[in-house]
């Protein structure tokens, strides 16, 4: 599915490649060099998941910015732990489901295009909020739009089943994405830790 969002870029960058090339290899060579790029940041590896229901896992590559507790305001309206991971524009930006479950609700939040490491952007910036409902309790996906970031896409669907770790949306170029989980859960990761969507173990219900 990822491969279906590159599409438009990859031919519109193919298309300027090879009119360039005509006129110089020289001048051709950047936007062959940014149709690879483009190849790269939607590639979408499979991924180990984990076995045990107890698991849940991260949603997404990057880095772990914070881990701390905070009122969820879009759907529980309850204080929630939460883990931040920032995504830059070299790592993997298709979204995993943390834990399974059914997608009870999407709310799409029109915004801004702060950098994703801005304190404010959960608030501020354009997001895709997700209510899943499991067997153990409601999780919160928080898509975040970036600086660079101009659309987030979500593949999957109210009332749909997810299982752990599979792929229900991407961010394009650079974002963040934020995992609200139920105060019982033991939280695993700590700032400034890297994380891998689908196979990190993030917490633990």
């Amino acid at each position: 599915m990822a491969f279906r969002e590159a599409r438009p870029f990859l031919i519109l960058i193919g298309l300027g490649t090879i009119v360039l090339a005509f006129f110089s290899i020289w001048a051709a060579l950047p936007a062959a060099l940014f149709f690879g790029y483009v190849l790269y940041f939607f590639r979408d590896p499979e991924r180990a998941i984990s076995s045990d229901p107890r698991d849940i896992v991260s949603a997404a590559d990057g880095k772990v910015i914070a881990v701390d507790e905070v009122v969820e305001d879009y759907f529980t309206k309850r204080k929630m732990k939460r883990v931040a991971v920032f995504l830059s524009v070299f790592d993997v930006h298709v979204n995993r489901t943390p834990s399974a479950g059914r997608v009870v609700k999407v709310h799409h939040h029109a915004g801004e295009f702060l950098d994703a490491r801005d304190p404010e952007v959960d608030v501020r910036n354009e997001a895709m909020n997700w209510l899943l409902q499991t067997g153990r309790g409601e999780i919160v996906v928080r898509q975040i739009a970036g600086l660079i970031a101009r659309r987030i896409i979500g593949w999957a669907r109210e009332g749909q089943e997810l299982s752990t770790g599979e792929r229900f949306g991407m961010i394009r170029f650079g974002s963040r994405t934020d995992v609200y989980l139920p105060l019982e859960c033991e939280i695993l990761v700590q700032p400034g830790q890297r994380v891998q969507g689908g196979s990190s173990v993030i917490a633990r219900w």
